[in-house]
């Protein structure tokens, strides 16, 4: 497989400015090169994608490559984040993977270029069953699969060319061919045919009869080494807890792991410990309770900045951990494992006791007053790391509080945190059509003190929605005042337009919904209120999908009121109606009313997004929710 010798005198050439070189060389690569981006995404259509830009990309870059002999390397590497950002665009498309492919994608049948006398040396039935096998594998596995077996790459190479280290990439590899045989299983083939359906698939997928002739899959090939097969078995807690007898793991209560600067997943740190047989601090269970909750959070861009939730399970019954609720950049997903169907929703998780959620980054000052405001002390075990891509996995049961701390940048991108249902599951879209679309604009109507409010807004619904579709706010009370938050600035404007103040952006957002941030409204709410030491009440009745919080300054205090009607169903803020009385002030009192589009193909210029200014006045902080009342009391500049 090896035509380095060729590579080199040819990028030689083309570095020199040999154009029929260059093309000499795109046509010894191409074939190669299909047969490795197919063996991943097993898609011909998206395959000779890849290859064409990777051929693009390889005319516009080869001055770059410094070592000749490293040219199949780089040009894989290439390929392989063509890859990964195909992928990434594709699940901005879409919440759950169905796949497409069928018998007819298969190369043999498919490709010009596939040597037929091949194909009759392996049966139909045979060559059905080992692609359907690898078509079921996640495309992680099929990618270090591919990348081992039939690149011959090192796990230190593999590990490079991932953005990990390479026990994670034996790890993986370890964990692909469990995967694989399991496929294999449910067809009647036993563990032995693995090392032959790698082979046959490798024949089945190759360039040339060349290739394929010389595709062979030995035991080497598929060893991990002890490290890796201890940690890719700690996979059911019944081998966690034997490692745990045997010596290998110590037992204590809490796991407190370091952050660390590169991307590097929870495997990597924790279970390195177990494969070199250290004694750190690891939580090891002996089975798990129905009521187990294990706690996914990720902060993308910080934890002053969005979250995104995964709510893990036990099954007693099949005794395994589950993913019940999903709650990603793309939607809210909700698996009921009794009828195997997965809800994606309108709102995002609330607490089965309607407590306030908390989340282990919360500062103590906000901590404690959420404490005295439900007049209990919470579970919740927290931490002080910070930093863009947090993960901190956290797992509460009646003896088991423990917390995971790392950091990996692209774990939004990974599959299992996007979903993690089984097979065959029933798919059930309750959205309405803004949440589908994932974002709508808003308006706003309303009266204080005998003035007329109006405005609009745009409000996006997912974190992934944000980015293009970025959350704004234009707000008008009579005629003295006009507010414009574009999320990047805030301005106030008086009468005749001139400009009386500038906050930093998003400061008009707070106290309203931003489920986009990953937290459901009514939380959203009661946080900011508690941000700013508000007392704050919630009312419910049960089997409603309406709620009220309400605000005063102090427990005793009734002087100021501020009372949210919000839908829980649709995640949304109905009313504001606010007060407050002479020691805030003249008094207030008023309303605001929220209507949100379903249909916006009709929308005009009211919905303009706000232009960006440049102004020299300073930016002052956000003073919090409690802009509502300064509004009425003219005392925003």
């Amino acid at each position: 497989m090896d035509d380095t010798t060729d590579y080199i005198e040819l990028v030689t050439r083309a570095q020199f400015g040999d154009k029929q070189s260059l093309n000499d060389l795109a046509e010894l690569v191409r074939g190669r090169l299909y047969a490795y981006v197919y063996r991943i995404t097993l898609q011909d259509d998206l395959t000779q994608d890849i290859v064409q830009e990777s051929m693009l990309e390889m005319f516009k870059v080869i001055d770059t490559l410094e070592k000749t002999d490293r040219f199949w390397p780089w040009l894989r590497g290439i390929a392989f984040n063509k890859i990964r950002h195909h992928r990434a665009r594709e699940q901005r498309h879409k919440t759950v993977s169905i796949s497409n492919i069928g018998a007819d994608n298969l190369p043999l049948s498919k490709r010009k270029d596939r040597p037929s006398g091949l194909a009759n040396l392996i049966g139909d039935e045979l060559k059905q069953i080992i692609f359907n096998a690898m078509r079921e594998l996640k495309p992680r596995h099929r990618a270090v699969l591919a990348m081992r077996c039939y690149e011959e790459m090192g796990y230190s190479e593999i590990a490079e060319l991932m953005d990990c280290s390479e026990l994670n990439v034996r790890v993986l590899f370890y964990r692909a061919k469990k995967a694989l045989h399991k496929q294999l299983s449910y067809q009647g083939l036993g563990k032995k045919f693995l090392l032959s359906a790698l082979a046959l698939f490798g024949k089945m997928t190759a360039h040339s009869e060349a290739e394929a002739a010389g595709v062979s899959i030995t035991v080497a090939t598929t060893e991990v080494g002890l490290a890796a097969g201890l940690v890719g078995m700690a996979t059911s807690k019944t081998t966690v807890v034997a490692l745990a007898a045997a010596g290998l793991l110590a037992v204590s209560s809490t796991v407190a792991i370091p952050q660390i600067n590169r991307a590097v997943s929870w495997f990597d740190k924790t279970m390195a410990v177990l494969g070199e047989k250290l004694t750190k601090d690891l939580y090891v269970t002996a089975g798990g309770r129905e009521d187990d909750k294990e706690f996914w959070y990720y902060y993308p861009a910080g934890v002053n900045g969005p979250v995104m939730t995964r709510l893990m399970k036990w099954d007693p019954r099949g005794q395994k951990n589950y993913c019940q609720r999903l709650e990603n950049d793309r939607a809210n997903y909700n698996f009921d494992i009794i009828s195997n169907s997965m809800y994606i929703e309108n709102s995002r998780m609330l607490r089965s006791d309607f407590g306030v959620r908390r989340l282990p980054t919360d500062k103590s000052n906000l901590r404690e007053f959420l404490s005295r405001v439900e007049g209990k002390a919470d579970e919740m075990e927290y931490i002080s790391s910070e930093g863009d891509g947090l993960l901190v996995i956290s797992k509460l049961g009646e003896d088991i509080n423990y917390s995971l701390v790392t950091h990996h940048y692209n774990v939004l991108d990974e599959e299992y945190f996007r979903y993690d249902w089984p097979r065959g599951v029933k798919v059930v879209d309750n959205r309405d059509a803004m949440h589908k679309r994932a974002w709508t604009y808003f308006r706003l109507t309303g009266h204080m003190n005998g003035e007329e409010i109006s405005g609009t807004g745009r409000i996006p619904f997912v974190y992934d929605a944000s980015k293009q579709n970025y959350p704004w706010l234009r707000l008008k009370v009579g005629e003295r005042l006009k507010i414009v938050d574009s999320g990047a600035a805030a301005c106030v404007y008086g009468q005749n337009g001139r400009l009386r103040a500038r906050y930093e952006g998003g400061s008009f957002f707070a106290g309203l919904g931003r489920p986009w941030m990953g937290l459901h409204t009514v939380d959203t709410v009661r946080r900011d209120a508690a941000e700013k030491q508000i007392w704050f009440e919630t009312k419910h009745t049960p089997g409603s999908n309406k709620a009220e919080v309400i605000l005063t300054k102090e427990q005793e205090d009734d002087s100021l009121g501020l009372i949210y009607t919000i839908d829980l169903d649709n995640d949304v803020i109905e009313k504001i109606t606010f007060s407050a009385g002479e020691g805030h002030g003249r008094y207030v009192e008023g309303e605001l009313i929220f209507s949100y589009l379903e249909d916006i193909d009709q929308v005009g210029a009211e919905f303009a997004e706000p232009r960006e200014k440049s102004y020299k006045i300073p930016q002052r902080e956000g003073i919090g929710m409690l802009w509502l009342v300064r509004l009425a009391e003219a005392d925003l500049g």
